[in-house]
């Protein structure tokens, strides 16, 4: 059906004239003009152009700190040749005389409660480089005297550990001895110190990787064959400068000597705790702007590094892939952002095992979200993954193992909420428990030095607030408009708008995806209300006189109207369509009126065969059921017209294979999730659903469970092929477009996780009033 465009005269009843004729565009013109003024500031807008240029910059480099751990283990390596009694990189052993502590430590962050463990290693080795050429005497007992009044740090539970320590520390105590240093430790802590890492050196038996991670603790091991097995191209063990100088003081090898060497010709005295770095830092960086809600500011710039983190991908670099943390966040942004990527790379890391870093749970978290991101439907290695991180990470949260809140409290939320994380929720989350004391925690300790986390959390919760003003003025308009079209009055139907607000918002943020927010608000609104007034509020002569008067669109009267609520929901109907049609012209310079009113007509058809099921104890197949299912869920309305305020979308594109495709999969999944969660409470209503059909035809072969489980397999297969669509670069839909597709099946995984929360929204009602009605609160 072809439909123009043109404004023509509605015939409202009397009572609605006056106010309703001129609604919809005023309200939208005042609501518009408002949003704008909040955008457009200038204060604000100074402030977004001056943290963007920053964000920017942090983003394009980041800077590490010098290792004090590191650089000591590097100024230990003798000279090469004959002179073997001189340090071969002497500016490094020059760093260190100039670098200690006023409280005689050598600590990358003396200030921090929690890092005592890590001052300990990095000042023991720094004492061990000072001894082992013989100078700085006045420099080695200040150490051991901080030594000695920290020493109690090293047993306790509580402080943060970097990696390796439980070896490499009591290695280093030994190490001290044999040079003839008086440690004067306390002997029962010192005998625990050694009997734990005996154990854990027997632990790791088997285990090249971790072994090589902790080579600088093997002392007069017989392992450094297994070690260098784990030597990468640029000649370095896993990256550590610490390793490798180890590995070159035992074994004297011209690679490991080569990666040094390079590395004192590029930091000329000290080294970081991690080289290279840079895909890394990055990584971490692009990570924290995602967590805090602000990485839209520096759009261009992030494709511009998954660009160069894509070319270093298909060259194999060890960068990437001899790191799990990389590697795991390197899948994940290449895969999330449309780049061809093989699940193969992290076979490496199917196994627990297989990790070298020891306990680092940011790591393992790391790998879990890689393993969600399954595309194919048969991906074993991500599902390997998947089964023990998942484990891994309800032991942490169980035995309160993760120390870090921010750490726990991600942990916490990602177990919880599988394929259902919501961005805004996520940020808030963060900002909330972000510490911005907080460091990288390796062998050593590290914050990258030109990150100002003080400024960026504050910039977050500025930017967080300022999304909520946007949010409140939308869910001021949209009750006007609920109340002006009498939707409120109509008793029998669920009223939900902010909880429908919420469910767009919490993903779809952005202040410029205000006309996107209010479709999916209005049109998800319209079709519960619709439904409701098919499944009970009206009769069969009402629902069919709704749909002859939506199909005839312009061509109605005032007497066709068989009652107050065909009437009320014809024109709630009428208008929205016409205004969208309307808005979208500025987006798609064309008219989508016909598109539109097609799109309600179908959903109308399915909820009136719907309705005839249960009224006429009509028993559908359950291909007929599904058929007419996937269009009664109502995306149609709910996610295809906000579709036209995201992006460009031609007739072709909307009548194109991959946009029916996307369609089908999205209904199928919010029917299916739907239907699983809902299943006793029709049937208690006399509906049948995708559960009991199946029950009821398999003629008592299966039971209700049985259903479920194979429902739920049908749900994994098209959630895993809508997320393989979404990540396919060179499709006819724009990305953005596609991306709602993939943001409503994370909704729905949160409103049919365990039970129907949209028809009993209790449990998420603090969830909206974090994101809709409590600002975050600035210190």
């Amino acid at each position: 059906m072809m439909v123009a465009c043109s404004t023509t005269s509605k015939l409202f009843p009397k009572d609605w004239e006056s106010s309703n004729r001129t609604f919809s565009g005023s309200c939208h013109a005042q609501l518009n003009q408002r949003v704008k003024n909040i955008v457009v500031t200038q204060d604000e807008e100074k402030e977004v152009s001056r943290t963007s240029i920053r964000l920017k910059e942090m983003l394009k480099k980041v800077e590490q700190p010098d290792s004090s751990y590191d650089t000591a283990w590097v100024a230990m390596v003798p000279c090469m040749e004959n002179s073997k009694n001189k340090p071969l990189f002497p500016t490094s052993l020059k760093w260190i005389m100039e670098n200690q502590q006023p409280d005689g430590s050598w600590s990358n962050d003396s200030t921090h409660p929690l890092l005592i463990k890590d001052s300990l290693s990095s000042t023991l080795a720094s004492i061990l480089a000072l001894q082992r050429w013989n100078v700085g005497q006045q420099l080695i007992h200040k150490g051991i005297d901080f030594i000695g009044s920290n020493i109690w740090a090293a047993g306790d539970i509580h402080q943060y550990c970097p990696n390796g320590f439980n070896i490499i520390f009591p290695s280093m105590i030994d190490s001290a001895n044999k040079m003839g240093l008086s440690l004067s430790l306390d002997k029962s802590l010192l005998d625990s110190m050694l009997r734990n890492k005996d154990l854990e050196t027997i632990s790791l038996k088997g285990k090249g990787r971790k072994l090589a991670y902790v080579a600088e603790g093997l002392n007069g091991s017989n392992n450094w064959d297994e070690v260098m097995k784990y030597q990468r191209k640029n000649g370095s063990i896993l990256n550590s400068p610490a390793s490798t100088a180890a590995a070159l003081i035992h074994l004297r090898d011209p690679k490991c000597f080569q990666y040094l060497d390079s590395l004192m010709l590029k930091f000329n005295h000290a080294v970081p705790t991690l080289y290279p770095f840079d895909i890394y830092s990055r990584l971490c960086i692009l990570d924290e702007l995602e967590k805090l809600g602000v990485d839209r500011y520096v759009e261009k710039e992030k494709m511009m590094f998954l660009d160069d983190t894509y070319r270093c991908w298909l060259q194999g670099s060890d960068e990437i892939f001899a790191d799990p943390t990389s590697c795991a966040m390197a899948f994940r942004f290449l895969r999330m952002n449309g780049y061809v990527v093989s699940s193969d790379v992290l076979e490496n890391f199917e196994e627990e095992e297989n990790l070298f870093h020891v306990n680092d749970t940011k790591c393992v978290l790391e790998l879990f979200k890689a393993s969600q991101l399954t595309i194919l439907q048969n991906e074993p290695i991500l599902d390997r993954i998947y089964s023990w991180t998942s484990s891994y990470l309800k032991e942490e949260l169980l035995n309160a193992s993760i120390s870090d809140k921010s750490l726990q409290n991600e942990v916490d939320y990602i177990l919880k909420h599988p394929y259902a994380t919501l961005r805004r929720i996520e940020n808030r989350n963060y900002m909330e428990s972000y510490n911005t004391e907080n460091v990288s925690l390796l062998k050593t300790s590290s914050r990258f030095v030109n990150v100002d986390k003080r400024s960026l959390l504050a910039y977050s919760r500025q930017d967080f607030n300022m999304c909520q003003t946007h949010f409140k003025n939308e869910l001021a308009y949209l009750a006007r408009w609920e109340k002006k079209y009498r939707l409120d009055k109509l008793k029998y139907a669920r009223q939900r708008l902010e909880l429908v607000y919420f469910s767009v918002a919490t993903n779809l943020f952005e202040p410029e995806f205000c006309d996107a927010r209010l479709a999916w608000t209005q049109h998800t609104i319209l079709t519960t209300v619709v439904d409701d007034f098919f499944d009970f509020g009206g009769s069969m002569e009402e629902l069919i006189n709704l749909i002859n008067l939506i199909e005839r669109w312009d061509q109605h009267t005032p007497d066709e109207f068989m009652s107050k609520e065909v009437e009320i929901l014809f024109y709630a109907i009428y208008d929205l369509v016409n205004d969208d049609a309307e808005k979208a012209k500025k987006y798609q310079g064309r008219c989508i009126k016909s598109h539109l009113i097609e799109i309600w007509i179908v959903i109308l058809k399915a909820m009136l065969k719907e309705s005839e099921y249960v009224r006429y104890n009509i028993v559908p197949t359950i291909d007929e059921y599904i058929k007419n299912g996937c269009d009664s869920i109502s995306f149609g309305a709910i996610v295809l017209i906000p579709l036209y305020f995201l992006g460009k979308m031609s007739e072709e594109v909307v009548r194109s294979e991959e946009y029916q495709t996307l369609h089908m999969h999205i209904s199928m999944l919010g029917r299916l999730m739907n239907d699983r969660v809902t299943s006793q409470k029709d049937m208690a209503e006399g509906k049948l659903n995708s559960v009991s059909l199946r029950v009821l035809h398999s003629n008592g072969t299966i039971t209700e469970q049985e259903a479920e489980e194979q429902v739920d397999k049908i749900i994994e297969k098209h959630r895993r092929e809508l997320l393989r669509m979404v990540q396919t670069e060179g499709s006819v839909v724009p990305k953005a477009c596609k991306n709602l597709f993939w943001m409503t099946s994370k909704e729905l995984h949160l409103f049919y996780m365990t039970e129907d929360c949209f028809s009993s929204p209790a449990k998420l009602v603090s969830g909206v009033n974090a994101i809709l009605n409590d600002p975050i609160l600035m210190p």
